[in-house]
């Protein structure tokens, strides 16, 4: 199916600065009135247009949120903290952006009768017992950013069923794409750099674990069917229903890249989730949407792109059954 057209909206786009966020205002720019509400504390200006209304400010401030959210039709909410290690260290810190502020988002919606689409996570899952797992799996996180991410999505569609808001939210596995960079990069974009630097592609423990890695340009259209769709008050898998090993993912980068680097391997993390991905039936079903971009194509177009696909070549903190880097 065609992705939707979303026309003449008043838009806002939380954390519009960030990975996902500015692929986002990308594609709604050109017909509507976006607004972006971003701290730039991981966002990138430079990944704006400029026919985006940028109103710097914290999502947990409510004044900021009130004013950027003035007057809207549609709210795309991907402000977050989106380190799981940062939220086992500062769980109360996490909570604060993850949660109490997402809660403002949704009130703001309430008074402004705008649709809501939130950026869940597969990290609502931990360890799941059945692959590919489906929306009706149990919600059992692993990490305080797990916990986070499932109490919103939970808030998210009740907001829909007591108030009657329209809201989606949006389970997002392993995002990847441009602009993916930083400390919580993800781990395509972090082999990509290892291997354009000939250094060792880094593997934490067997690389048999695997993931289901969905191209950012397809998580896009997936946000814009849940703007459209009339099957509110759901959650959504969204990935390709495809798994990756480790191991196999970074042959393929090397390959991609030309790369002569070594893939080393380090001990496992400890707590580590072993396989995670996405049943997309549901998504397909309501949405109408199926991923479009195969990982080798898209690693490809990936490595052929200008911009570096991220900043460290360190040691691999990935893979999490969630995006790392997904604002």
């Amino acid at each position: 199916m065609d992705t939707p057209a979303i026309r003449d909206r008043t838009i806002l786009v939380t954390g519009g600065a960030g990975f996902i966020g500015s692929h986002l205002v990308d594609a709604l720019t050109p017909q509507n009135e976006v607004r972006v509400l971003d701290d730039f504390t991981t966002g990138d200006r430079t990944h704006l247009s400029d026919d985006a209304t940028v109103i710097e400010g914290d999502i947990r401030d409510p004044i900021a949120l009130q004013r950027a959210a003035r007057g809207v039709d549609l709210i795309f909410h991907h402000a977050a903290l989106v380190s799981v290690a940062q939220s086992v260290d500062e769980p109360r810190q996490s909570n604060r952006t993850n949660l109490e502020a997402s809660l403002l988002v949704l009130e703001q919606a309430r008074q402004e009768d705008a649709r809501v689409v939130v950026a869940s996570s597969a990290a609502v899952y931990g360890h799941p017992d059945e692959l590919p797992v489906s929306e009706t799996a149990g919600i059992e996180p692993t990490s305080p950013y797990g916990v986070q991410k499932g109490a919103l999505d939970r808030y998210t569609r009740l907001y829909e069923e007591l108030y009657g808001l329209p809201t989606v939210a949006l389970r997002y596995f392993n995002v990847y794409g441009p602009r993916q960079r930083g400390p919580y990069s993800g781990v395509i974009s972090t082999f990509i750099e290892q291997a354009r630097a000939d250094k060792p592609i880094t593997i934490e423990g067997d690389g048999q674990q695997s993931r289901d890695f969905v191209h950012v340009r397809d998580v896009v259209r997936a946000n814009l069917r849940a703007a459209t769709t009339d099957a509110v008050g759901e959650a959504y898998n969204i990935g390709t229903g495809t798994r990756t090993a480790i191991a196999d993912l970074a042959e393929t980068i090397r390959d991609a890249t030309g790369s002569t680097s070594p893939v080393v391997h380090r001990e496992p993390r400890v707590g580590d989730i072993r396989h995670s991905g996405a049943d997309v039936s549901k998504a397909s079903r309501e949405l109408g949407f199926d991923a479009r971009i195969g990982l080798e194509s898209g690693i490809r177009s990936l490595v052929g792109a200008s911009e570096p696909a991220g900043q460290d070549a360190g040691t691999v903190r990935e893979p999490h059954s969630e995006p790392e880097s997904h604002s």
